[in-house]
């Protein structure tokens, strides 16, 4: 399968790519502009990337979520996500000791079998969550899907890129039935 795709436009072309890798991408310029949640900029860090745009899709939720009606135990608290990095900065900025275990899926599990006290996850619906016995109890950020661009990129090029920026936000503020004008 190809992973370079050309466009009806000579100079952009698409790059087929993990959703966590986009930023890492942009950020060392082998593409100008890319799309990611914004769970996956957190974790990134966003160093070398402008986010011009929530493009106000894919929203959800990133949460602490823990068993229904357990009390929160005292001392260091075990964390399962995918989110390292995330979860390390929210809890230290409240002060709270805590242990992360990177897991790649299934958060869920993590607390009903004993190896976490609690998941950091996207919530959308919450219906896993509550199918699994936990529920959501800390709002860490609300995400969407944002466009990022390459600091050196925008200066490089910033006719061309404020031009597409222009356009997708036309796109977001649109009324849906006529996406297909713009």
């Amino acid at each position: 399968r190809k992973l370079i795709l050309p466009t009806n436009q000579a100079d952009i072309k698409l790059v087929i790519v993990r959703a966590t890798d986009v930023p890492t991408y942009v950020q060392y310029g082998a593409a100008d502009l890319g799309v990611a949640g914004k769970d996956v900029l957190l974790e990134h860090g966003g160093e070398g990337l402008y986010e011009p745009l929530d493009l106000a899709i894919a929203r959800c939720r990133l949460m602490v979520a823990g068993r229904v009606g357990l009390a929160t135990p005292s001392g260091r608290l075990r964390i399962a996500t995918k989110y390292s990095a995330v979860t390390r900065r929210y809890f230290a900025a409240q002060g709270r000791q805590v242990e992360v275990i990177k897991l790649y899926g299934s958060m869920e599990l993590a607390p009903l079998v004993g190896l976490a006290d609690f998941i950091v996850d996207v919530v959308d619906t919450g219906n896993t969550l509550k199918a699994n016995g936990l529920q959501p109890l800390e709002c860490i950020a609300d995400i969407s899907s944002r466009l990022i661009v390459n600091k050196a990129a925008m200066k490089m090029k910033h006719q061309r890129i404020r031009q597409l920026i222009g356009l997708l936000e036309k796109a977001v503020n649109m009324p849906s039935r006529s996406i297909e004008h713009v």
